[in-house]
């Protein structure tokens, strides 16, 4: 099933949160989807589902919208608030009163509590769960119809490190049965492990659409890795030569515009030992924070 966004924009007064938005997400990989706090993630979720009305453009399931499915949750599962469920329900009554509507069996629900390592506890009240529980609950949600179509929104949120390598392992096998799944995260390091394509935005707008691999390679720097214990001496020769350095320690540093081979030449004609000399390639983490940075609206002090 392939989600479509076309032109998408929404408005709350003044403040446009979502401005001309468009992109594809093609079955079978892991998209992730980014942007800063207030970029319009959420309300592009919510517009994708429905959920708000857009004041222009449109969203598309395989050319439908979702209103249009007369079973949606057989077609798209989506989890875009965990803590959306009355606290006094158990989960299975959370999970049961869901089927209902979409008629969906029984032995559904219990499948789902198992996939979600949640069997034992489902007869307890929601208001009892950890945030990590609600967690597993929304995604046994977004389940429940073994749908073509996955949204989630910060599914890690909440979770212990096991859970957050379950539920990176589980979206990837997703994806290799030939599901589509959009993945919004602020969790840089799972995402390069995670998502496979990534729809990038800023201030409501599009930024980038592509492969991690592409992104990566077009915004973020390449640079080397030196450590030393000479650094004081090695950085002065560097920078001599027109390299940048910024410090991890006073004996290790990331090198610019200069290339390891050069470097390792500036330090054997000096006398100077190295103990680490490496290319590194950039990241998602510093491609994501260099190619956002002039739409990110709230700043905190350093």
């Amino acid at each position: 099933m392939v989600i479509e966004a076309r032109d998408l924009t929404k408005r709350y007064g003044s403040r446009t949160a979502v401005d001309h938005l468009s992109f594809v997400v093609e079955p079978g990989v892991v998209t992730g989807f980014l942007g800063p706090n207030g970029s319009g993630k959420s309300t592009t979720m919510r517009l994708l589902l429905g959920l708000d009305r857009p004041d222009s453009g449109w969203a598309t399931f395989d050319g439908k919208p979702y209103r249009s499915y007369p079973h949606p949750l057989e077609e798209v599962g989506a989890l875009l608030d965990a803590g959306y469920v009355h606290p006094t329900r158990t989960g299975y009554s959370h999970l049961h009163a869901l089927a209902a509507s979409n008629r969906i069996g029984r032995k559904r629900i219990d499948e789902v509590l198992a996939l979600v390592g949640m069997s034992d506890v489902a007869r307890k009240r929601v208001g009892t769960y950890s945030l990590g529980m609600k967690q597993r609950l929304g995604i046994a949600a977004a389940m429940l119809g073994n749908p073509r179509t996955l949204l989630f929104d910060e599914p890690a949120n909440g979770l212990d490190p096991e859970g957050v390598r379950w539920i990176r392992e589980f979206l990837r096998h997703l994806a290799h049965e030939g599901r589509t799944v959009l993945v919004s995260s602020h969790q840089l390091a799972e995402m390069a492990q995670m998502a496979d394509n990534l729809v990038v935005i800023g201030q409501g707008r599009l930024i980038q659409q592509g492969s991690v691999g592409e992104f990566v390679n077009r915004f973020s720097r390449l640079w080397v890795r030196v450590q030393s214990p000479q650094m004081a001496a090695l950085s002065q020769l560097l920078g001599a030569r027109g390299a940048s350095l910024e410090f991890e320690n006073p004996t290790t540093a990331r090198v610019t515009g200069i290339g390891a081979a050069q470097v390792g030449e500036v330090a054997a004609a000096n006398n100077i030992v190295l103990h680490q000399l490496a290319d590194t390639s950039g990241s998602l983490e510093e491609a994501y924070l260099q190619v956002t940075q002039p739409t990110v609206e709230y700043r905190g002090q350093r």
